[in-house]
């Protein structure tokens, strides 16, 4: 059995979900315009603190998650659900909802 790959959060995904850390908004736009607050965009962007085992098919056999903690991410602006743990705003989603992984 493959062990969860993770960072201690106070938080273990189940299955093919991991836990991302949104990154800050941009507070200042390409062109140097500072963007008030309530223009910010929800971001997009996020780092990966943990990561379940993954899924598994009908015959039982385990699909490993293609991301690992410290991967940087981009996902879906609505994608998964928020939780606080310990102070700290994070996303659990599935691996489905990952957009792609940022080298």
């Amino acid at each position: 059995m493959a062990k969860a790959k993770s960072v201690d959060v106070g938080i273990r995904p189940l299955e093919d979900r991991v836990v991302v850390e949104p990154l800050e908004a941009e507070e200042k736009s390409a062109g140097g315009i500072y963007i008030p607050e309530a223009a910010k965009q929800k971001p997009q962007r996020g780092t990966v603190l943990a990561v379940g085992p993954g899924r598994r098919t009908e015959s039982g056999e385990l699909i490993p998650v293609s991301v690992s903690a410290g991967d940087v991410v981009v996902y879906g602006r609505y994608a998964g659900n928020d939780v606080e743990v310990n102070g700290r705003d994070l996303k659990v989603m599935r691996e489905s909802d990952l957009l792609a992984k940022i080298s």
